[in-house]
This record gives C-alpha cells, sequence and structure tokens, in this order.
C-alpha cells in the first residue's frame, strides 16, 4: 500500500525539514518550529475542559483536565503522555488529541505536562508521569473520577512514558491500570532496524537524525544500556502489566520497534491488540483535521479504552 493521499500534502508541507542536520539543531529554535498545533475549525465540545497544577514530591507540573459530554457520572480516567521525542510537545499540540480520545473512550483525560530534556533529562519526564498517576489516585473525588479504573495512553515518546508508567506502577505498588495505550511508542535506540532504514530519511516527516536528537537530549550522560525505563524493549520481565494496546504506522521509523515491544508483550502472556496503520506515517494520530482516515484508528483505541475500562 502507498501512502494514504491526503498525507501527500501534509508531506509536502514537511519537505522543507526533509534535510535537516538534526545534529545543529538549537532546543528553541526546534520548538519554534515543531510545536504549533495542527488545528482546524472550533475544538471539539467537551464538557469540561479545566488547566490544573500537580503538586508532586519537590515540584509542581501543569495538566489538562477534559471530561467529554457522554461521561458517566464518576467516569474512569485516561492519564495521557504526550510525544514530541521528550523535548519537544506540550498540553496545546495534543488537546484535539486528547478532546478526540475522550469522547471515543467516554473516559475523562488528564493530560500531563512533564519536565522536558534538555532542562530535565532522564528519568525526570517518566518520574512526572508516574507521580501524576499517584496524583490523580489521591485526588479522585476532587477531580469526579473512577481511579480504580485508571489507563494510561501516549503518543511516539509518549507511548514510551505510558509503557515506563505501567512498568514502573507494577514494581512500586500501584497504581493498578486497566490498559496502555501505546501509539508508535519509542522502544529502543537500534537505529539500523529495517523501518529505520527504509522510513528514516526524512521524507516520511520522521528521521534518523531527528530521533538521534531527541534521544541524545532525553538521556545525556545516561548509557542507554542503563535506562531502562526508557528502552523499554530491553526490559527482561514485562509480565504483570497492564493489557495494552499498540498501534505503529506503515512508514515510520519506529514502526519495528513498536512491533517487536507488541511481540514480547504477547509472549509474556499480555493481552495485546497490536495493529499497523496502513498508509500512515508518524504522527498521523494527531492529524485528524487533515488525514480523515487517521480518525478511525483514534475511534479504534477509544473503543479499546472503553472496553478496558467497563
Amino acid at each position: 500500500m502507498t501512502v494514504n493521499p491526503a498525507l501527500v500534502p501534509v508531506l509536502q508541507a514537511f519537505a522543507a525539514f526533509a534535510n535537516t542536520d538534526w545534529s545543529q539543531m538549537p532546543v528553541d529554535v526546534a520548538r519554534t518550529m515543531m510545536d504549533a498545533p495542527l488545528a482546524e475549525g472550533e475544538p471539539l465540545a467537551m464538557a469540561k475542559v479545566e488547566n490544573l497544577t500537580l503538586d508532586l514530591p519537590g515540584r509542581n507540573i501543569g495538566a489538562r483536565f477534559y471530561v467529554p459530554e457522554d461521561a458517566s457520572e464518576t467516569p474512569p480516567v485516561v492519564m495521557f503522555f504526550h510525544g514530541g521525542g521528550w523535548v519537544l510537545g506540550s498540553l496545546d499540540t495534543h488537546d484535539g488529541t486528547c478532546r478526540e480520545l475522550a469522547r471515543a473512550s467516554g473516559a475523562a483525560v488528564l493530560s500531563v505536562d512533564y519536565r522536558l530534556a534538555p532542562e530535565a533529562r532522564y528519568p525526570a519526564a517518566a518520574e512526572d508521569c508516574y507521580d501524576a498517576c499517584i496524583w490523580a489516585e489521591a485526588n479522585a473525588d476532587q477531580l469526579g473520577i473512577d481511579a480504580s479504573r485508571m489507563a494510561v495512553a501516549g503518543d511516539s515518546a509518549g507511548g514510551n512514558l505510558a509503557a515506563a508508567v505501567s512498568l514502573m506502577a507494577r514494581d512500586r505498588g500501584g497504581p493498578a491500570l486497566r490498559h496502555q495505550m501505546l501509539i508508535y511508542p519509542v522502544t529502543d535506540t537500534n537505529f539500523e532496524t529495517t523501518s529505520y532504514v527504509s522510513n528514516g530519511g526524512g521524507e516520511y516527516f520522521l528521521s534518523t537524525g531527528s530521533m538521534k536528537w531527541f534521544w541524545g537530549h532525553y538521556l545525556g550522560e545516561t548509557s542507554p544500556v542503563d535506562a531502562g525505563l526508557a528502552r523499554v524493549l530491553h526490559v527482561e520481565d514485562l509480565t504483570g502489566l497492564p493489557s495494552a494496546t499498540v498501534i505503529t504506522a506503515q512508514y515510520d521509523p519506529l514502526k519495528d520497534e513498536g512491533d517487536a515491544y507488541a511481540k514480547r508483550l504477547t509472549d509474556a502472556g499480555i493481552a495485546t491488540d497490536h495493529q499497523v496503520a496502513d498508509g500512515m506515517i508518524h504522527g498521523f494520530f494527531g492529524m485528524t483535521p487533515a488525514v480523515p482516515d487517521a480518525m478511525k484508528w483514534v475511534n479504534h483505541a477509544g473503543a479499546n479504552l472503553r472496553k478496558a475500562l467497563a
């Protein structure tokens, strides 16, 4: 299958970045270029959208809380961690995705504004996301949610963080998560996979050079072999984790490592729905205004969350 036709103008718009030398890219310039939200028209209506400050041990971080219009009186909650290579992204870049996921799942969504690298390197982002789950459980009454029905979700680096938080919750005695929703997750530092070789040249938006840049900023001086909460594909024991949905994209450098993580989850006895989105590129999940066929994947993710959180 070729690239989805709706992605052709999107890729043409991204073509100027295809030859970017990411090794020389200043972080502030990358944020200016990449952190403009993809929006079209009025945002999807919610029963409630509220910006919050989460008081975590030793620091405060921001968050945004969404309640869909058809939510039950005490809905379950999806903890959402945005993508952006642990360096880019914000509550605003993923506002549309969180609204769509809330509507599709019927759950409240708490989007976490975790600390970014290189200002806060590994494992700061993972610790922020985990502590946000602890905060949500402790403040469930204030939020009006049923924290006993909690899932984690994220795209790209956010999918990596959702996988990491699932491991942390298992190993630290909670919260008890019902599901992990991993959208084209980062799971490894191997840049020689078939999908990297085939799709990493920049013609499909995400490039090998940009991923090396992201990893370098996130890990800093930490060796990948010492970063188990980042290089999750190499975690020895994946038993005892929540059920999973793993969605990868056909033309994504990260496809093979996402597929491999889904297989490892399945082999560990974790109920895993693994789907490859044909014709799609990295980032498609957040491109529904421009790529109508992406919505079926948002709805698929929402249906899986609805079932897992029932």
